[in-house]
């Protein structure tokens, strides 16, 4: 991914106040800026409706800026209501660890975490005594929390708001003079906390962070933002193929919000494919097709991109070998003259070059990727073929 400036690194984002990261970035000179990201591991599975977030945190680390991402472990046992009409059950901290790590995972599929900084905000919340917690709590008022719509709607329902759920912001925010963010990213639905970190810097002396919110991802074909729960979204763990038809299964009028958040294309390219698509210059399939390729590429490399965009293959196109069930992956690839050793087998596999190739109608399409020296693939009767690189082959299975 190439950055070329300010219109890359605000690419899709909403930001407060406008102008501020352009005065961050003067303010700080030669000195990386500090990105905050903090989240609460509350599920374990990440879409890219959250990678939105990431890429835009990409963008900066390739930039040459400071991440730095903070697990909620602490905050994640209150429970933030956000986008909540009601309180939010806390977590266990056993189920915060467990998704904490599951999130880490996935999150390193976008950037690089050995050259982020990750914090637990327990390091500084957790010490934290009742009279450091009075003023915190003293520095927002009854009104503020009021001004926050779900607040604001359970309070004229007469629902019942918790006293701790008034402390969540104000503990988010405090994550970012605990940090010294220069720019904290969230989405949407995060905005009063992240304006809350503003505010609680500017009371601590502090140059106050910029904002940068991103829109939620709608699902596909709805207009329900992306969600697990509504079976509307696209796992950053999809198989290349599955991953592939999900992002043609979108609405076209879902494209351009696609393509600006999720496609990891540079801004000049969108805009030309946005402006080519709105004024019929390009037609809607293509750019469907694009952009399929390029949501794939991000999260499985160009070669099973182009692979995808390329077209299935057919049985006619594979040169087969009769084998033996049971082989380990290296060892089947010399068979299929995929590779010439066992040795570069393994490299290529580490390199995530091998595909698995499955069934689809009449022809075949990548399923997954393998990377297991260790793995053996069964035989059936149908056969079983790799991809390496741009050679084919299919396993057949010896016949009793």
């Amino acid at each position: 991914m190439v950055v070329q400036g300010l219109a890359d690194l605000l690419l899709g984002a909403e930001e407060l106040p406008s102008g501020g990261l352009a005065q961050a970035l003067a303010r700080s000179g030669d000195r990386p800026l500090r990105i905050k990201l903090g989240f609460d591991p509350t599920k374990p599975d990440l879409h890219i409706g959250h990678a939105v977030v990431l890429w835009a945190l990409r963008r900066f680390q390739d930039a040459g800026h400071q991440l730095v991402i903070i697990i909620g472990d602490f905050t994640a046992r209150i429970g933030d209501p956000t986008g909540k009409q009601e309180a939010r059950p806390p977590l266990s901290a056993e189920e915060v660890e467990e998704n904490a790590r599951t999130y880490l995972a996935q999150m390193g599929r976008v950037i690089d975490l050995e050259k982020a900084e990750i914090h637990r905000n327990s390091e500084w919340l957790g010490g934290m005594d009742l009279t450091a917690a009075i003023r915190l709590m003293g520095q927002a008022t009854v009104a503020q929390m009021l001004a926050r719509e779900n607040f604001a709607l359970r309070y004229e329902r007469g629902d019942a708001i918790g006293l701790h759920e008034f402390l969540y912001p104000l503990l988010q925010g405090y994550d970012s003079v605990a940090i010294q963010a220069d720019v904290e990213l969230g989405g949407t639905d995060q905005k009063f906390n992240n304006l809350m970190g503003r505010h609680l810097q500017e009371n601590a002396d502090m140059p106050p962070q910029t904002v940068l919110l991103y829109p939620l991802l709608e699902g596909i074909g709805t207009s329900e933002k992306m969600s697990k729960s509504l079976n509307n979204y696209i796992a950053l763990t999809d198989a290349p193929k599955i991953m592939y038809d999900k992002v043609m299964a979108i609405a076209d009028h879902q494209m351009p919000d696609y393509y600006t958040l999720a496609s990891g294309l540079s801004a000049a390219e969108i805009m030309e494919t946005l402006t080519a698509l709105k004024a019929g210059t390009l037609d809607p399939r293509a750019a469907k097709l694009k952009l399929a390729w390029a949501i794939t590429r991000l999260y499985h490399g160009q070669a099973i991109a182009d692979a995808l965009r390329g077209g299935a293959i057919g049985d006619t196109d594979i040169p087969g070998v009769t084998l033996e069930s049971g082989l380990p992956t290296p060892r089947l690839m010399v068979a299929l003259k995929l590779s010439p050793s066992t040795s570069q087998a393994r490299e290529r596999l580490k390199e995530g070059a091998v595909r698995l190739m499955r069934r689809d109608g009449a022809s075949y399409a990548v399923d997954r990727v393998l990377s297991d020296p260790n793995e053996t693939l069964e035989l059936t009767d149908a056969g079983l073929v790799l991809q390496v690189g741009k050679k084919y082959a299919m396993a057949r299975l010896v016949e009793a």
